[in-house]
């Protein structure tokens, strides 16, 4: 007869082999998570690996250590050292959100999900997991690592995301309201380290004798997904321009939409169809044979390049020069900065 899965046999597990985690308050310890740093992290670990995350973690806190601080920095530099996490929409709602917290809740987040809910940019896994691990509130979380978690330990074939409503009633069916933050993290670990895509491993799963899967030789072809239809793909022109004393033409992109908030270079729409284009000035624009190819989403992109340089009395219809002291390739999201490696090097040549 199976056994039934335990959360205490989960917690016992996760007190000794908890991933160590620079947002983490690792169990046992006397103090208490701070809702600032599980927010942040929840945010920035939205659609990213915990390996991307953790650099732009650590700099996010060394520079904002409290949501208060957050909410008081200039757009442009907290989009800046977001640059190259992708997914920009998160980084303005977390000024949003930021703002919020210090204007109507005097800094402090609130401790009920429901509340959370109300908060710009926090939905229902984010709102569920800051309840959960900041304050210890009984909520379901259930992300990618907890789908697949539920998924074998049910067997479960419904492909995602039909299977959503079924893994979240399972998941919630063994949420303790005993120590569930630290449940809830548990089980992400349970996922992220034992119960993996590929060879999971099934000898040391302190739920392995619970689990239907295993027993059914089924675990490696779970969690089932509907095949994703083919990404189209988009074409469209970057316009690379460096004035003669080296200071570069860029443009803010608008708030709405791919990248929105971020520095980029002026260009055309990105769309199926041969671009149309759209030159921020009228210039011996260079064609350098180069071709940056970016990967979104919903759809891939190639952008080809036009290069130039200006001169002094430049006066472009769209954008703004930045001089080198001011320009920061970091501070471009990823695909802007792809476009700056290939033309760098033509257009910084003596």
């Amino acid at each position: 007869m199976r056994e039934k899965p335990q959360s205490a046999d989960l917690l016992h597990w996760y007190d000794r082999h908890a991933r160590n985690l620079p947002w983490r308050v690792p169990p046992g310890a006397e103090v208490d998570p701070d809702p600032y740093r599980v927010w942040l992290s929840e945010v920035m670990l939205q659609q990213t690996t915990v390996a991307a995350v953790k650099s732009y973690f650590e700099r996010f806190t060394t520079l904002w250590p409290t949501v208060s601080n957050l909410a008081d920095a200039e757009d442009q530099a907290v989009m800046g050292e977001w640059a190259g996490l992708g997914y920009y929409a998160r980084a303005r709602n977390l000024l949003k959100c930021a703002r919020v917290v210090r204007d109507a809740h005097g800094g402090r987040f609130p401790d009920q999900r429901e509340d959370l809910l109300k908060l710009p940019g926090i939905g229902p896994y984010t709102a569920s997991a800051i309840a959960a691990i900041a304050f210890d509130r009984a909520e379901t979380v259930v992300d990618g690592n907890v789908e697949r978690v539920m998924a074998r330990l049910y067997d479960i074939h419904t492909p995602l995301p039909a299977a959503k409503p079924e893994l979240t009633e399972k998941a919630a069916g063994l949420t303790p309201d005993l120590r569930p933050g630290d449940y809830a993290q548990a089980v992400m670990d349970l996922g992220a380290t034992i119960c993996t895509p590929r060879n999971p491993a099934c000898g040391i799963c302190p739920w392995s004798a619970a689990c239907i899967a295993r027993v059914n030789r089924t675990a490696a072809e779970l969690p089932k997904k509907t095949p994703k239809k083919p990404k189209p793909i988009r074409h469209g022109i970057a316009y690379v321009a460096r004035r003669e004393d080296g200071a570069w033409l860029l443009e803010q992109r608008p708030d709405k939409g791919l990248l929105g908030g971020m520095l980029g270079w002026p260009g055309s729409d990105w769309t199926e169809a041969d671009p149309l284009p759209a030159p921020p000035i009228e210039a011996d624009w260079h064609d350098p044979n180069a071709e940056v190819r970016h990967t979104f989403t919903h759809f891939h992109l190639r952008l080809t390049l036009r290069l130039a340089t200006l001169p002094m009395t430049a006066a472009p219809e769209r954008g703004t020069f930045l001089s080198q002291t001011e320009f920061r390739p970091a501070n471009l999201p990823t695909v802007m900065r792809k476009a700056f490696d290939l033309a760098r090097d033509p257009l910084t040549k003596d």
